[in-house]
């Protein structure tokens, strides 16, 4: 160091255990007018050993030369460990490279007071320190004091992760991205490589896994809650699981084994809300290089309730956005939905020069089975005339409910009006068929009306009328048909033209 008087080589120190040195700096005295006191004296050796905060010494190489008692606290080595050990083999991958910049820049003479970086330690652990370091061109060592703050950057990281989770919930735009936001945020706190969302619907017991990110396995097919998966343990209890091959605990014999690769440690905690379990959190690892503790089971148990409240406020919210747009009693596209469809499928259609399809379809004999059997079985009527009709169409294509017995339906990208007619023709079939409401026999038909764009118009209402036009005509000449409509130019002319 500038200004000292050189002290003898480190093996005329005292010999102590914990302090050892495989290099011979040099290290100095205060400076020669410096006051010197009986105390100033005591071995220095045994003076560092005393200090809470570490105190290391690095040659040019990057390898450890000196380790005081201290670092065994913090980095779980002892000093005979630490000597000759490449520091950056203990730092986090991920902050090895800055690591390097800053020694860099203290071999070149820019002492550093307030360095921050993650240690491996010795069992796995992260740990946070706080460096002061200088470069000692005397002895061609770093220099550096460790002060471990691992508590405090947890404290700061938990804020900021609740403040994170918070924000996630209201800015993502669905369940998906919301998990995703998750699991980069729980990344801060402790590693989770493998990291997985298991939601359980109380309602259908079933266990899904719709967020599933792993090194080995793809996410698992949903199953009951009495399937025998840890995850599925979880959510049972309510209780966190932490497994790693030296804490193993008896588990209920119903408790089967890891779904796919089996992993080193498995760490689990619920998912609670409102006194309901919603699902649970968890992270695994298949390596030694990542272990978890019981206090990573804490901290994932502290966030984990504001993960839950954000999973339910975002499966409220996008339930309300379906309700908006979706109707309630059959699940199908509201009227609002359907013509932001139809508009869309114009839209490409006029640009790719293509063709499609309305159907506007109404029920005959409904009222009567709804006066006859009552509004109840009148609903469940509706509910699955929804579900035949499912059966009829592409996924591409779009049902609409628009109102008590009416029906549309959009074919994107026809190639001719004879597509539509025979989607037609397999919706009427498929109404024909006898209708077994709870224990109720009901029979009705259907009158449907088809547009064809460019054909019968070119704007989402022309269609729309040309289509309800030919639903009318199909109706007043009996039901059970349906007609292809004329274009609106036309109607005082031309009659919709029958096609079946």
């Amino acid at each position: 160091m500038a200004g000292g008087r050189p002290l003898p080589r480190c093996h005329s120190l005292p010999h102590k255990a914990t302090a050892r040195c495989v290099h011979t700096p040099n290290t100095t005295f205060p400076r020669d007018n410096a006051p010197m006191t009986p105390n100033a004296k005591a071995p220095l050796a045994n003076v560092l050993d005393l200090l809470l905060d570490a105190v290391c010494m690095v040659d040019p190489e990057g390898r450890f030369v000196f380790a005081s008692a201290a670092c065994e606290q913090i980095f779980g080595y002892t000093p005979e460990e630490m000597a000759g050990r490449r520091m950056l083999d203990m730092v986090h991958p991920l902050d090895r490279e800055r690591t390097r910049a800053e020694a860099g820049a203290v071999m070149a003479g820019t002492a550093q007071p307030h360095f921050e970086n993650r240690y491996v330690r010795k069992d796995g652990r992260i740990v946070h320190v706080m460096w002061s370091a200088r470069w000692s061109e005397a002895d061609q060592m770093r220099i550096g004091v460790a002060r471990d703050i691992t508590g405090r950057k947890r404290a700061d990281t938990m804020q900021s992760a609740l403040y994170a989770i918070s924000e996630a919930a209201h800015s993502a735009e669905d369940l998906l991205a919301l998990f995703g936001h998750i699991h980069h945020i729980v990344g801060e706190l402790l590693p989770a490589i493998n990291f997985f969302v298991a939601l359980y619907d109380a309602e259908h017991d079933e266990l899904t896994f719709p967020y599933y990110v792993d090194q080995h396995d793809q996410a698992p097919a949903s199953r009951k809650l009495d399937s025998g998966t840890l995850s599925a343990e979880v959510i049972r209890t309510g209780q966190a699981l932490l497994l790693t091959p030296d804490t193993r605990m008896e588990l209920p014999p119903s408790v089967g084994p890891t779904i796919g690769t089996a992993p080193l440690d498995w760490l689990g905690v619920p998912l609670i809300s409102q006194q309901r379990v919603l699902g649970a959190l968890v992270v695994q690892s298949y390596s030694g290089d990542v272990r978890y503790t019981e206090e990573d089971k804490v901290l994932l148990q502290f966030v984990s309730t504001q993960v839950a409240a954000a999973i339910e406020r975002k499966q409220t919210h996008t339930w309300l956005q379906y309700l908006a747009r979706h109707d309630a009693l059959t699940g199908l596209p509201n009227r609002e939905l359907f013509h932001d469809r139809l508009q869309t499928a114009l839209a490409r259609a006029r640009r790719e020069q293509g063709r499609l399809a309305l159907l506007y379809i109404d029920l005959d004999r409904f009222k009567q089975v709804n006066d006859a059997l009552g509004h109840a079985t009148g609903d469940l009527l509706l509910r699955e005339v929804a579900v035949r009709l499912q059966q009829c169409v592409r996924e591409s294509d779009t049902i609409g409910r628009i109102g008590g017995d009416e029906f549309l339906v959009l074919l994107p990208s026809i190639e001719n009006p004879a597509a539509a007619s025979l989607v037609a023709g397999k919706i009427r079939r498929a109404l024909n068929r006898p209708f077994d409401l709870d224990g109720q026999p009901a029979s009705i038909s259907s009158s449907i009306g088809i547009a064809v764009y460019p054909d019968q118009g070119g704007g989402k209402q022309e269609l729309i009328q040309c289509a309800d036009r030919a639903m009318y005509a199909a109706k007043q000449r009996g039901g059970n048909q349906s007609s292809l409509a004329t274009a609106m130019r036309d109607a005082h002319d031309d009659d919709p033209v029958a096609v079946d």
